[in-house]
């Protein structure tokens, strides 16, 4: 019985060879690929022209706030406690507009799902334009009960500029500068964890 010769330096070359062009292959589809799944999320033109914005929720704890960006502005997303929306009702008579009636100038009109307490879709979840409608800076907070003396026992937003404080709902408190509630921008729900900015159409 005839044995079987052992490879020589020629297949073994031939081998390299079609390994590396295997490899150069992936990689050149894997190089061609990226650009075209890229091109489904929005570039940084469209996100400043007002395109909408996926916002990952899951991962802020309850008392935490993140913040976005859409259009060019600050989005926060506030995971309020249970404590934090007690708060909320405590500070109804003391805001100037609790259900959130007006829409600042310059803003889309408050969507129906925020004119409620809440100024929200989920109680929990605040969804809040961070601009102050009094001359647009940006408030800082959230603070806790009696750690902002402008606040004195409330919980919120304090504006840096010119004093204007607003509650965890982002209601303005009453005989303040800032004449309006923090805008809320359109949204929804794509899933619990998911929140779309920019886009309130249905599915």
């Amino acid at each position: 019985m005839a044995s079987e010769a052992a490879p020589g330096p020629i297949e073994d070359d031939r081998r390299s060879a079609l390994i590396s062009t295997c490899v150069v292959a992936g990689v050149g589809t894997v190089a061609a690929a990226t650009p075209f799944v890229l091109s489904f999320q929005p570039s940084e033109r469209a996100k400043a022209a007002g395109a909408p914005v996926e916002a990952d929720v899951g991962s802020i704890a309850p008392g935490e706030m993140k913040t976005f960006e859409w259009q060019g502005k600050p989005v926060w997303v506030l995971h309020r406690t249970p404590e934090m929306l007690e708060s909320i009702k405590r500070a109804d008579d003391r805001v100037n507009d609790p259900k959130s009636e007006r829409t600042a100038p310059g803003y889309p009109a408050t969507p129906k799902y925020a004119k409620n307490e809440y100024r929200s879709i989920k109680p929990e979840l605040l969804v809040v334009i961070g601009i102050c409608t009094h001359l647009g800076c940006s408030p800082r907070g959230p603070f806790g009960p009696g750690s902002n003396p402008q606040l004195g026992g409330d919980q919120g937003f304090v504006c840096p500029c010119h004093g204007s404080t607003f509650d965890l709902a982002g209601r303005v408190f009453k005989n303040k500068p800032a004449p309006d509630n923090l805008p809320v921008p359109p949204y929804k729900f794509l899933s619990d964890t998911v929140v779309l900015i920019g886009d309130d159409s249905k599915a």
